[in-house]
């Protein structure tokens, strides 16, 4: 497919921006607790500009000091931090990428401690259990606000910013005004659909007193709430045309509150432009051009929304992440070079949430892309173990500059990352490993299948440096009868080399167990799960979880929860519970076991004796998460 149209230009308000590639506003922890952006900022942003995004938004920018959501937040509030923008939008601009700055008030979704003050939000209502309720805003606060979002536009002007984006989602303050599930006010900013709005438009009317038409406004609202009572499509769609009215120059179209945050940064099993449909809907409603959101990583379906006029511009959120070269690399027609976001949510989200600079799985680099530089001495590397880790390592070492050898003692690259596609709407993580070795080759690692790595080995390919990256193998418990028994191992069932029976016990719940369990239920085998925890999937973040507990309902997967298992014999466990008491499971065709894996390093302790720059990374260390493997495996790459 030729990207035709994603490489045209197009107008928003007063600016033109040169493609329809956008990156989405999302939270880093990358700026200073002062506000101001850091060097990991400028590095983060300037990668993705130099990687061809035609408009690059800045994350959720902090408008009034007593809202700030989290201590590393980037704050237009003063101009105390106006040059530190401004040198990050420079260097952008010199890449050819315009920039709009998100302006948020987090409202009740804020942080009182990081902020030092109470929330404040339309209504006194909580963002969810355990939050701190909100203090409803006085009407002199809010006309007060609306004077603070006009000089934090300001502020972004005086840095050169092309746009601000005034963020009306997710039941962030001027969301919860919007929307008649969180506005129970019964003043002029209540009530009806024009009251309700009515923050929103004076905002609008403030930013553009303030700054003409000089710069564009955005305005990013969800297409739905997701909630009863809340916003839905319909809703939206009015919404979108009542701003356009008001003088927005865009629409930024998003989805849902953080309660159904899975449709904010849908996992994996969520396809690519889920929320076409309803952004098309709000595309009919308004003439100005709208940003389409929605899990893209390869960018045929983005084209083909924009080709038929559904929507004007892609927002490539962690798509951006995992690889900031996605538009170069489309319009250069290298697509299989493209790291692709497998959606895991493990380095992003999770370390958004904690307040930590977020990373990834697929592109550890993130945040970091100032420290991939050539290696003062080309080293012969040798890398043992073709997993994720061992081929990042490898793929960066050769990037380096150094002579790299991977040795995998298997006839297929992907180790136990490649079983992990396997299980329903875990597809994409395929293409994770395929894009490793195409790296792999591009730089010229040469690999070396099925040869299992002695010591005397590596002795005779004479390295300067060894990394270790041998992984893992199945956990197996001192259990009676569980060497006996004749069950099944999880990564042999996955990996097609052993077949169950229709009525299958998995003994083990954790993420792997359901996962397996998921896989068998798909295919039509009754499957009953024993955890020794008090719930299955606890380990799962919760995006993720969500949808498989919907496949346990679905497929009617029985489990049987805080269960020690005593004894496995052919046909099933016996096990006992918080009373001591002990029961069977029995009569199964077939058991599998999947109760974690242990790690796996037979050559450190030699190695270390005749290479002194040996290294262990991932699994081989400790078995863990793939989002692991990949950052040791960076560091190592980077030290050599």
């Amino acid at each position: 497919m030729i990207f035709k149209s994603m490489f045209t230009p197009i107008k928003i308000g007063p600016i033109t921006v040169p493609n329809r590639f956008v990156v989405s506003p999302m939270g880093n922890n990358f700026a200073n607790t002062d506000g101001s952006m850091s060097d990991k900022s400028l590095a983060y942003y300037s990668a993705r500009a130099c990687g061809g995004f035609g408009l690059i938004t800045f994350e959720a920018t902090v408008v009034d000091k007593k809202a700030k959501g989290g201590i590393r937040k980037p704050c237009l509030y003063d101009d105390s931090t106006i040059e530190s923008f401004k040198r990050v939008i420079d260097a952008c601009h010199e890449a050819g990428a315009k920039i709009s700055i998100q302006l948020q008030h987090a409202g009740a979704e804020g942080n009182a401690k990081a902020a030092g003050y109470p929330l404040k939000a339309a209504s006194a209502i909580p963002a969810a259990v355990g939050r701190d309720i909100p203090i409803a805003m006085t009407n002199k606060e809010i006309y007060e606000l609306i004077e603070i979002y006009g000089d934090a536009a300001v502020r972004a002007k005086k840095a050169g910013a092309d746009a601000v984006e005034v963020h009306c989602a997710h039941g962030y303050l001027v969301s919860s005004f919007i929307s008649p599930r969180t506005n129970k006010r019964v003043d002029e900013f209540g009530g009806c659909f024009q009251n309700r709005m009515r923050l929103s438009r004076l905002i609008i009317e403030n930013i553009l007193k303030k700054v003409g038409h000089s710069m564009a406004i955005i305005c990013r609202i969800n297409s739905s709430d997701e909630m009863d009572g809340g916003l839905d499509v319909h809703d939206s769609a009015a919404v979108a045309a009542y701003l356009e009215e008001c003088g927005a120059d865009a629409i930024n179209v998003s989805r849902a509150i953080h309660l159904h945050d899975e449709y904010m940064w849908a996992p994996t099993l969520v396809h690519g432009g889920f929320n076409a449909e309803l952004v098309t809907e709000i595309k009919k409603a308004v003439n100005i051009p709208v940003i389409a959101v929605g899990r893209f990583t390869e960018p045929y379906y983005a084209e083909l929304l924009v080709r038929e006029g559904r929507c004007d511009l892609v927002a490539f959120g962690r798509q951006s992440l995992a690889d900031p070269e996605t538009p170069n690399k489309a319009a250069a027609g290298r697509l299989d070079e493209l790291s692709p976001c497998i959606a895991c949510l493990q380095g992003c989200v999770c370390n958004m949430y904690q307040g930590k600079p977020i990373t990834c799985l697929v592109n550890p680099l993130l945040g970091r892309e100032a420290e991939l530089k050539k290696a003062d001495t080309s080293k012969k590397v040798v890398v043992v173990g073709g997993g994720v880790g061992g081929m990042l390592a490898a793929w960066i070492s050769a990037n380096r500059g150094h002579d790299v050898t991977l040795f995998e003692a298997t006839d297929t690259l992907g180790g136990q990352m490649r079983l992990a596609a396997y299980p329903p709407g875990k597809g994409d993580i395929t293409n994770l490993i395929r894009s490793y070795i195409t790296k792999c080759k591009k730089y010229g690692v040469k690999v070396r299948l099925n040869t299992k790595v002695t010591p005397e080995l590596i002795t005779e390919e004479k390295p300067d440096a060894v990394v270790l990256a041998t992984g893992a193998t199945p956990l197996i418990l001192p259990i009676p009868g569980i060497n006996e028994s004749g069950l099944i191992h999880a990564v042999n069932l996955l990996d097609g080399k052993d077949s169950c029976g229709k009525n299958v016990l998995v003994v083990g719940g954790g993420m792997v167990g359901c996962e397996v369990a998921d896989f068998l239920a798909e295919l039509g085998h009754d499957v009953t799960v024993i955890e020794l925890r008090d719930e299955v999937g606890a380990d799962v973040i919760s995006e993720h979880r969500k949808f498989l507990m919907k496949d346990f309902d679905k497929y009617k997967i029985r489990t049987v929860t805080g269960a020690k298992v005593a004894k496995f014999f052919k046909g099933g466990v016996s096990y006992t519970l918080a009373d001591n008491n002990e029961y069977k499971l029995e009569g199964f065709d077939s058991v599998v076991l999947a109760m974690g894996s242990r790690n796996y390093d037979p050559l450190s302790e030699e190695v270390k004796k005749v290479i002194k720059e040996t290294y262990v990374v991932g699994d081989a260390t400790r078995a863990r998460r793939a989002i692991d493997a990949t950052r040791e495996a960076l560091d190592v790459a980077l030290k050599i």
